[in-house]
């Protein structure tokens, strides 16, 4: 459909005035910056990680190696009194399977497990956030149905910020990004009833990080 000649000259004028009347650019020289524009931080990216998780509200626990982490895992399930808690990652499962924790089984559901456990595609330690994606063993799952998800991670796992993750994730998959990426940071939360905080509506009630050495 044409358009009308008075709806032209009103849009002419328009271009006109706009044209005329450009605001400057505030910081022209950041136009094409390609360095970090966030302040250095001291502390390293796993204490980083920890300390930004911890203030959302999420557990940290950090281990030496895998044999440090099943034995920290294991004080915690006793604790908590865990009985079923599932998982799907293969190398969890023969990590798990070495020290015949039999609670902790592959047959196990989530929704009738006391929690889930899984890898991550990356920490983001500027956000206190996990990365994971529809291409591991629970795909879209695991970040909106178990009501405790812990996460095993490797320091060498870790990313200082969002790009960096997408770009590891992204060269891990040859250059294709998984159809899914979920970032998790401590238990999800809501304010949408009354304006009130409720926490573990629309996912894990609690989270935890074990991240190990290496």
């Amino acid at each position: 459909m044409a358009s009308s000649p008075s709806r032209e000259r009103i849009l002419s004028k328009l271009r006109s005035v706009l044209g005329e009347n450009q605001l400057p650019k505030p910081f022209p020289e950041m136009e094409n910056f390609k360095g970090d524009i966030f302040a250095k931080d001291k502390a390293s990216l796993a204490e980083q990680y920890a300390i930004e998780l911890t203030n959302l509200g999420g557990r940290f626990i950090y281990c030496e190696n895998n044999e440090d982490m099943l034995a920290k895992f294991l004080m915690l399930a006793d604790n908590l009194n865990w009985t079923k808690v599932a998982v799907k990652d293969a190398h969890l499962i023969s990590l798990f399977g070495e020290k015949n924790m039999s609670f902790v089984n592959p047959d196990y559901n989530i929704d009738e497990s006391n929690a889930a456990i899984s890898s991550c595609e990356r920490l983001v330690a500027r956000t206190g956030s996990a990365v994971y994606s529809s291409a591991q063993a629970y795909g879209r799952q695991l970040p909106i149905y178990t009501p405790i998800h812990i996460t095993v991670a490797y320091t060498s796992q870790l990313t200082k910020d969002w790009q960096e993750a997408k770009d590891a994730i992204m060269e891990k998959y040859n250059g294709k990004l998984p159809s899914m990426l979920s970032l998790t940071a401590g238990p999800s939360r809501t304010a949408d009833i009354e304006k009130t905080l409720v926490v573990g509506v629309h996912g894990p009630k609690e989270v935890y990080t074990f991240l190990i050495e290496g």
